[in-house]
């Protein structure tokens, strides 16, 4: 039985609910990523016995499902623009805002559709934003390849936080730490077209990267909707 039609148990000495299950398993996530999640640590949190929880989640799957449902709530929009194009975009950064304060939603991104009500809702809004406006097929592979975008893009904004955490430093520390290697690689003549990057290419931040990267997506699902039918 899918987690979200399971029933829950009646009320204990300890009281528990599965939003209160859940909101404890994201605090602990938010504190040291998933790694940090255990129905033990969860049922510690809440000041209850482990075999307790077993009566509301089954599995540590079904606890992760629940957690990705839940912050997929901070992804929705009060009011979803009416241009296809701003609705998508504002959905994209919306999630890469809810990445940003929960980083561990990196790790479940880009896998099995949620069932979670959340979750239906953020996919509804996706595919809703271009509805009508192609056949269904199209429509799919357009919020698809945005998706897509938005994951990869998300995951390694996340990564390289995670690696300025781990070691501290930043990513200018670590472009300083290289150089010496770079340099020597670079004058060896193998890498003209990564050198012209290096010395010519302009650095920007990840709000810029990430934008300009969306409005390319964007243009491209832009041009294929203007397409005639084949």
């Amino acid at each position: 039985m899918n987690v979200w039609d399971r029933p829950e148990p009646p009320a204990r000495p300890v009281p528990l609910d599965r939003a209160r299950i859940v909101a404890a398993a994201v605090a602990l996530a938010d504190e040291g990523g998933l790694e940090a999640v255990s129905l033990r640590k969860v049922a510690a949190r809440l000041g209850a016995g482990p075999m307790r929880l077993y009566g509301y989640i089954a599995t540590k799957q079904d606890l992760f499902d629940l957690m990705l449902d839940e912050v997929q709530a901070e992804i929705l929009p009060e009011e979803r623009p009416g241009d296809w194009r701003e609705a998508l975009r504002v959905l994209a950064h919306r999630t890469r805002q809810t990445a940003l304060r929960h980083t561990w939603l990196a790790d479940l991104l880009g896998g099995r559709p949620t069932l979670g009500p959340n979750g239906l809702a953020v996919t509804e809004a996706r595919l809703a934003a271009l509805d009508g406006l192609a056949d269904v097929d199209t429509v799919l592979r357009a919020v698809e390849t945005v998706s897509a975008y938005c994951t990869g893009a998300i995951r390694r904004e996340i990564a390289d936080l995670r690696a300025e955490r781990a070691t501290g430093r930043s990513e200018r520390d670590w472009q300083r730490a290289s150089g010496p290697h770079v340099t020597r690689m670079l004058e060896t003549g193998r890498f003209p077209a990564l050198a012209r990057v290096v010395h010519d290419a302009a650095h920007v931040d990840a709000d810029t990267s990430f934008t300009t990267g969306l409005d390319w997506v964007l243009d491209a699902v832009a041009a294929r909707l203007a397409r005639p039918p084949e």
